[in-house]
């Protein structure tokens, strides 16, 4: 089976103060560690959904997302869409831009983990990244609405997968400035 990523990197950041795509944390914008994790566990090809902020992403192909302001759920329809184009891959790892603690081996148990729909968890709740394979695309890209990705489209359904990966990655979302 082969998995793509996605990242999910077009919002423009309310809470934040500005798009954190570009955020440098510990040296390395917050969009290159996103793309990093997803590479170092296998994922090809990976793509980035940019919108409120854009530019070159190495090791990544760049999809903008012209609806953005729309939120979440039109960036994940984006970036689906596009890899839906493709004959291959088999299934998707889709991951947030603004979660600096997550890790390439929190991308491998959610990859190696058996079901068609993985969802990692963080002592018990549910976080990214998640895995989708392919037959289950189209259902998401239709339930995908708002800042609502997948969760509408996995709370209908009885074989998701849950693994947990809080023991290797962090799965808190960077929401304030860094105070450096």
């Amino acid at each position: 089976m082969t998995s793509a990523g996605l990242v999910l990197a077009a919002g423009e950041g309310r809470r934040f103060g500005g798009p954190k795509a570009p955020v440098e944390v510990d040296g390395e914008r917050m969009v290159d560690r996103a793309v990093r994790c997803l590479r170092e566990a296998g994922c090809s090809p990976v793509l980035v959904v940019l919108g409120a902020w854009a530019d070159e992403v190495p090791d990544a192909e760049v999809v903008v997302n012209a609806d953005w302001p729309e939120g979440m759920g039109s960036s994940l329809r984006a970036g689906l869409a596009a890899l839906s184009q493709r004959p291959e891959p088999d299934a998707v790892v889709v991951t947030l831009v603004d979660l600096p603690g997550m890790t390439p081996a929190a991308v491998l148990r959610v990859l190696e983990a058996n079901g068609e729909l993985v969802v990692a968890t963080y002592d018990g709740t549910r976080g990214h990244p998640v895995r989708f394979a392919r037959a289950h695309w189209p259902a998401i890209i239709a339930s995908a609405h708002g800042d609502e990705g997948a969760r509408g489209y996995l709370g209908t359904r009885t074989d998701v997968t849950f693994v947990e990966v809080g023991d290797v990655a962090r799965g808190d979302d960077l929401d304030q400035p860094l105070v450096v």
